[in-house]
């Protein structure tokens, strides 16, 4: 049974219309460590002369660490602690740069009860415009014993 004290729900709690966020600063530091963690060392993410060169005309963050926001969201907040990723859609959108502010958001669009299984649209904006766009289907936890 999930610990309701930190946050978790669990799938009899879920209604459609559920919303949960989170906000995290792209710095400098961000972009290098995931960098080092993913080993995704692309010159247009570190490089800023040869980011100037591209379509983006200078770095930008990582899209999935972008992304990884959402799963700040998807395991902390809402369904939380105890809620496993089955599966995740996600559409880039924008780039993301050194000094933005990013906005992850979930909403809770479908519950599954008998599966234990809900679906949530999923979003990342910077100054309210879209820069990632998706859809997360993860399983929760019940109170109930099966």
């Amino acid at each position: 049974m999930v610990d309701l004290k930190t946050g978790g729900y669990t799938i009899e709690d879920l209604e459609i219309g559920m919303e949960a966020s989170f906000e995290k600063e792209i710095t400098e530091a961000l972009i290098i460590n995931f960098a080092e963690i993913s080993g995704d060392h692309n010159p247009v993410h570190l490089d800023e002369e040869y980011a100037k060169t591209t379509r983006f005309k200078g770095r930008i963050a990582h899209g999935l660490l972008t992304a990884g926001f959402l799963s700040t969201v998807l395991g902390t907040k809402l369904p939380g602690p105890g809620s496993i990723y089955l599966h995740q859609d996600l559409i880039f959108r924008a780039p993301v740069r050194i000094g933005d502010l990013v906005t992850a958001s979930v909403r809770v669009e479908k519950v599954n009860f008998h599966r234990r299984v809900v679906v949530l649209s999923c979003r990342c904006s910077v100054k309210n415009r879209v820069v990632i766009g998706g859809e997360a289907v993860m399983m929760v936890p019940s109170s109930k014993k099966r």
